[in-house]
């Protein structure tokens, strides 16, 4: 196995920002629960009820500085998506290798959907989503040379 990356917490400063507040003590780094395992499991901090419809974002309190050429790839935990059709909002979450020197520390972020018909109550500490690190490539013809200045979002072109 390739050792690549190293999970964080964000300062109590920039979990506050969230609109977090005692929860700063419940973070718990995600862990893979087997050595087969390829996801890393992400543990609320907090309780967490959807309804069926319910739409929530979640301040993980987490980032993960990793080598360039990687990027942690974020997945509703597999059991939660298949009996409740809990799913995230943006299908896959993409944290990249320089989200780590974001504004906001790199803070992760997931926002998930409750796209059942029954309600969904988890308590601190249950694990939620996973993330797999991949390798990727570029193009023999690239030539980018941006640099990430802003926070979730802030490559976004306009």
């Amino acid at each position: 196995m390739k050792k690549i990356a190293q999970f964080f917490k964000v300062s109590e400063k920039e979990f506050l920002k969230a609109g977090n507040g005692e929860q700063y003590l419940n973070i718990r780094l995600p862990q893979r629960a087997t050595r087969g395992s390829a996801g890393y499991d992400f543990f609320l901090n907090s309780d967490l009820s959807l309804a069926p419809g319910q739409t929530v974002k979640i301040a993980t309190g987490i980032r993960v500085k990793m080598d360039e050429g990687w990027v942690l790839k974020l997945y509703p935990r597999s059991s939660l998506g298949f009996k409740y059709r809990l799913t995230m909002d943006n299908t896959v979450g993409i944290i990249d290798s320089d989200y780590f020197y974001a504004e906001n520390e790199g803070h992760i972020f997931i926002k998930m959907t409750n796209c059942g018909n029954l309600p969904i109550s988890l308590t601190s500490g249950s694990a939620f989503a996973q993330g797999i690190f991949c390798e990727y490539g570029i193009t023999v013809d690239d030539n980018c040379s941006g640099e990430r200045t802003g926070g979730f979002g802030s490559t976004d072109k306009k």
